[in-house]
């Protein structure tokens, strides 16, 4: 039976070699040859040593499992031992088996509010981040020892929510059995209201103490909520004080957030705070490369003039990026053109003409409000901008379209550039729109005062 399982390991291993950098491959998945076990769908691999056995399973597990389910029709996964592990356990005779637990892996990710595709393998490293991911891979190795709080800061779509989740997703993939809850700070905020309204502070209280792992995202949410600051400085020390990981990320250091009282930003400085950068021309692009593996089975579709292209144009948003790798996919595919310079130009025209009108500062300040305002209702910048009639994306976009003109004051014909070249009127109804809005909708007013927060307004 093991040997069914050691050819399979074996063609893992060839398509890795093509996959991998030829000195990562000899260095990680070269030695690595014997299937120990099969027990309850977990195939066991021997790693010879405990450094290699945490390469794999920190960047390369989720890889191998992925070949692994084109091989089998029942589902399998991979487990790695290291061969002492495995001489320990032929010693003493043990019988290993696996109890079924109550709670699948997936329904963990489900109630820990993660995204389970945000794994360190998915992440794409350069020296933008390179310090960011490093220390979040100690973070996950060693949770609650290394470092605590891990702070991560930077502008928005650079992919800290992603390098967040990679902590939580590898230390729930390492044991199920350990609670780690994701949560947006404006969510913790409305949350906490919401209990203290109906004095339920003992299950507000159960559900985040009684926690492994706590990643807090957008800390710079708290600003002026005053109640929830205190709550949130007493749940930071209970966990810290208990070796809980606690990670954080923001839009500006620790030290810049404003109307956050100076004893919890003092608190968030404790552990190790890092930075991620907006992304070089070379890491753009593999981070294109990466992105085109995920939406498509030939990596080489797009070649690497056009990916260098629509790097050299979105240069500040990876979000962005790659969303306009999407739009180059489907402009292409969808009128069956060839995948060249020119029809990617064609394909992102409306995208590009806005950068290239009127002063570079401001297309800078108005492409920051596109992203922001895209990011909070989880729409792409790019249907932002379109001319889609439905709910989902005009009401983004008239909110869209109100912050820029009340920010920025800028002409509503010059806004009207930016979203397609609409007609001024169009802008100057969705400002008006918004603006009654506020006045008659709660829910909305202070949705535009968080937008207005993220953008930068004081």
């Amino acid at each position: 039976m093991v040997e069914k399982y050691n050819k399979i390991w074996e063609e893992i291993k060839l398509e890795l070699e093509n996959d991998l950098e030829e000195v990562v491959f000899a260095d990680i998945f070269e030695p690595v040859n014997t299937i120990f076990k099969v027990v309850n769908n977990y195939i066991y691999i021997i790693a010879p040593n405990e450094f290699i056995k945490k390469r794999i399973e920190i960047l390369y597990l989720n890889k191998i499992n992925r070949y692994l389910k084109d091989k089998l029709d029942e589902v399998h996964k991979f487990k790695i031992m290291t061969q002492e592990q495995a001489g320990e356990e032929l010693s003493d005779n043990r019988e290993f088996s696996i109890t079924t637990p109550d709670i699948t892996i997936e329904n963990k990710y489900l109630q820990g509010n993660l995204n389970p595709s945000y794994n360190f393998d998915s992440f794409v490293v350069g020296n933008s981040n390179r310090l960011a991911y490093t220390s979040a891979i100690k973070i996950a190795d060693q949770p609650g020892i290394v470092a605590n709080p891990l702070y991560i800061f930077g502008d928005v779509g650079l992919g800290k929510t992603h390098l967040m989740q990679c902590v939580g997703n590898y230390i729930l993939e390492g044991d199920m059995n350990k609670k780690v809850l994701y949560v947006k700070t404006d969510q913790f905020v409305e949350e906490f209201v919401r209990y203290a309204s109906k004095k339920r502070f003992d299950e507000f209280n159960q559900k985040y103490r009684d926690v492994d792992v706590l990643l807090v995202d957008d800390i710079q949410f708290l600003a002026k909520k005053e109640k929830t600051q205190k709550e949130f400085f007493k749940l930071f020390e209970t966990l810290h004080g208990s070796q809980k990981q606690i990670v954080i990320t923001s839009d500006r250091n620790a030290s810049e957030l404003k109307d956050i009282m100076a004893r919890l930003t003092s608190r968030f400085e404790w552990g190790v705070t890092v930075d991620i950068n907006r992304p070089a021309l070379d890491l753009r692009i593999k981070i294109l490369k990466k992105k085109l593996t995920a939406e498509t089975s030939d990596a080489s579709l797009i070649p690497d003039d056009v990916l260098e292209y629509i790097a050299s144009v979105f240069e500040n948003n990876v979000r962005e990026l790659e969303g306009a790798l999407k739009r180059v996919l489907f402009y292409c595919t969808a009128f069956n053109l060839d995948f060249n310079v020119k029809n990617a130009e064609l394909a992102l025209e409306n995208l590009v003409k806005p950068r290239n009108n009127g002063n570079f500062l401001s297309e800078n300040k108005i492409n920051n409000v596109l992203s922001i305002v895209s990011d909070y209702y989880r729409i792409t910048t790019i249907d932002l901008i379109s001319r889609k009639r439905t709910f989902k994306y005009v009401f983004p976009r008239q909110v869209s379209m109100y912050l820029i003109k009340t920010i920025y004051d800028i002409p509503y014909k010059k806004i009207g550039t930016y979203y397609n070249n609409r007609d001024h009127s169009t802008v100057m109804h969705s400002v008006e729109k918004i603006t009654n809005e506020i006045e008659m909708n709660k829910d909305v007013k202070k949705d535009v005062e968080k937008l207005r927060i993220k953008c930068g307004e004081n």
